[in-house]
């Protein structure tokens, strides 16, 4: 029903701009009705500067999955942020804990640059008095990846916060149980968002405390599935006396991006480096 624009490919990865996206910058063109022309096209430049944000926060979770040799099929942009389709997440709690932390890293590193760029510039930080534009422009922008920050953090199941405590879990039980826990939290702090936001009131908190729930109830089901069919496996191997199935050894990833004739950024693991393969073949070393 609704489409998607591809916006462009980066590292290999294609970004896409869900067709609902498109109601935020609208919601802000009909909010601002009574407002002059500038300050309207202020705030539709923010909502496209922290959407910018986004995506990288995205790419973030893509390029630390890609050095466990996980590939990210696109990166959706959506009204309530965006989603990296990573193909699987890590199962070694270590990993995982690297991939959802990665993304709010990159805004650490934005806000990071922003401070730096204001005080090197001699400009208002966002503590003082500011009155020019611009430099409330840059100061928003600043804030709002420090609410990145501190938002994707929570320890709502499937938010990055909610992952880390997933993984945390798992050191002491069973994936499948430390998931139950996580998603258990995530939904109290969903249900907490769904009822901020008829108090407040704020529609965009009101979806995002939908969506947390959704997406945390679907990965649940997903892995109880797939414990669900390991466990009949195992008992139809014990009941016909099928041996155990051999322990699968790491793939070499430079082989399967090969065979997969794979064009884009790769983490090699062996080299510690990034490297560029266009169509399976590893072109150069961008990094050592």
């Amino acid at each position: 029903m609704f489409s998607s624009l591809k916006l462009g490919r980066l590292f290999g990865i294609d970004l896409y701009v869900h067709s609902t996206f498109w109601l935020l910058p609208l919601f802000v063109l009909l909010s601002g009705a009574g407002s002059s022309a500038g300050e309207v096209t202020s705030e539709v430049l923010f909502v496209f500067a922290v959407f910018a944000c986004v995506a990288l926060h995205e790419f973030g979770h893509a390029l630390a999955a890609a050095s466990y040799g996980i590939r990210t099929r696109d990166i959706t942009l959506y009204p309530v942020g965006g989603v990296a389709s990573l193909e699987g997440m890590p199962e070694k709690p270590g990993q995982e804990i690297v991939v959802a932390l990665a993304g709010p890293a990159v805004n650490v590193v934005i806000a990071t640059g922003l401070l730096l760029g204001l005080s090197a510039g001699g400009l208002a930080l966002p503590w003082e008095r500011i009155s020019d534009p611009i430099e409330l422009f840059v100061n928003r922008l600043l804030l709002a990846n420090v609410a990145l920050v501190l938002f994707n953090l929570l320890p709502a199941f499937p938010m990055d916060g909610g992952r880390v405590l997933r993984a945390l879990l798992s050191t002491q039980m069973t994936r499948l149980r430390a998931t139950e826990i996580a998603v258990t939290v995530g939904t109290v702090i969903a249900v907490l968002f769904f009822v901020g936001s008829i108090m407040i009131p704020q529609i965009s908190l009101m979806a995002v405390a939908v969506v947390v729930w959704l997406m945390g109830q679907s990965e649940l089901a997903s892995l109880r599935m797939i414990a669900a069919q390991r466990e009949v496996e195992r008992r139809a191997r014990s009941f016909f006396g099928a041996p155990e199935p051999a322990p699968e050894y790491p793939r070499d990833p430079n082989v399967d991006l090969a065979t997969r004739r794979f064009t884009g950024i790769a983490w090699d693991t062996a080299h510690g480096v990034w490297i560029q393969w266009v169509n399976g073949v590893p072109v150069r070393a961008l990094s050592r």
